[in-house]
């Protein structure tokens, strides 16, 4: 009975070890703390080297890890390459012509292979490149939980209908984001990611030309840029006051009706959300803060942990 009780014990004391070290799926900020010490660090280093090259480098490199995360949850699944049997995300409709930075998320694996080979997945350096690269712009740090492994399929249907289209309106956001688990409140603070970043004019140029609920002389510059017909892909930036600084003029700019995208203005267009956007608007330490939170949770979408999915050699391809 002693030794049957001890044994009982002792499973349990094991189980609760397990249960609080992860090994249940959980992410943790100190995954590679002795499997790849230098990991964080390198790529800290390579995302500042790429945004000190290319500001707007910043906001793409946040996207991808959002245009992950809502697809099959943060598992890389963005990254992989079509092949002649294999169609992936790339060309799904929020993504083609419009997501970039694979090229610098290469660069990235490239270096932490170097370091530490097979160790580090593409999902994780997707969600640590995201945080360092809104740190590169002023904005605010969290830590990264991490541990993902990688998926070895996408889901082009997934990012057709799953990502939010610049046209949504309150409600249809409202419904994508609880649909991943994430609160209207959540979706109002990482909306505010388009505080960097620019869009296509194919993007905003119904809303430019056709709502009302927009400042008319905003709306007159953006046209310049944006004609009623061709120029598809010429830029505008999201924030026009401070278009490569992670700050609050997001939200100043919604509560001044220069949103630039339909959805952007809708989260101050008379409804539930006007307050939020307009106590961002005043106050960007309560912006950062409730922004870091969402990160950490959007970035614990579903993700691949233990024998689930891979560690990629190559983001582009399964091993």
């Amino acid at each position: 009975m002693v030794s049957m009780t001890y044994f009982s014990l002792l499973f349990s004391l094991l189980f609760f070890s397990f249960l609080f070290n992860g090994s249940f799926g959980q992410l943790s900020s100190n995954f590679y703390s002795s499997s790849c010490p230098k990991a964080l660090s390198t790529i800290q280093s390579a995302v500042k080297s790429a945004v000190a090259k290319e500001k707007r480098m910043g906001a793409s490199l946040l996207r991808l890890h959002f245009h992950d995360c809502f697809v099959n949850g943060c598992d890389a699944s963005i990254l992989l390459d079509d092949t002649s049997s294999f169609t992936g995300e790339k060309t799904a409709n929020p993504n083609t012509n419009s997501v970039r930075g694979f090229d610098v998320v290469d660069t990235i694996k490239s270096q932490v292979e170097g370091v530490c080979a097979g160790v580090v997945s593409c999902a994780d350096i997707l969600a640590v490149a995201a945080r360092d690269a809104v740190v590169a712009l002023g904005g605010p740090t969290w830590t990264v939980q991490l541990g993902r492994r990688d998926a070895t399929t996408a889901s082009l249907s997934t990012a057709n209908s799953d990502i939010p289209a610049p046209t949504s309106d309150l409600s249809a956001l409202t419904s994508a984001f609880s649909k991943k688990g994430l609160s209207a409140k959540e979706m109002v603070a990482l909306s505010g990611a388009h505080t960097i970043g620019q869009a296509r004019c194919t993007t905003f140029r119904t809303r430019v030309y056709n709502e009302t609920n927009i400042d008319s002389s905003f709306a007159t510059s953006v046209k310049s840029n944006c004609p009623s017909n061709g120029g598809d892909n010429n830029l505008s930036p999201l924030d026009t006051t401070s278009a490569t600084a992670f700050d609050n003029g997001y939200f100043k700019s919604l509560v001044a009706k220069k949103g630039l995208l339909h959805s952007d203005q809708q989260l101050y267009n008379g409804g539930s959300t006007d307050s939020q956007v307009s106590g961002y608007g005043s106050n960007s330490g309560t912006f950062f803060t409730d922004f870091a939170s969402a990160m950490v949770k959007m970035g614990n979408i579903s993700p691949l942990t233990g024998s689930s999915g891979e560690i990629r050699t190559n983001c582009r391809k399964t091993n």
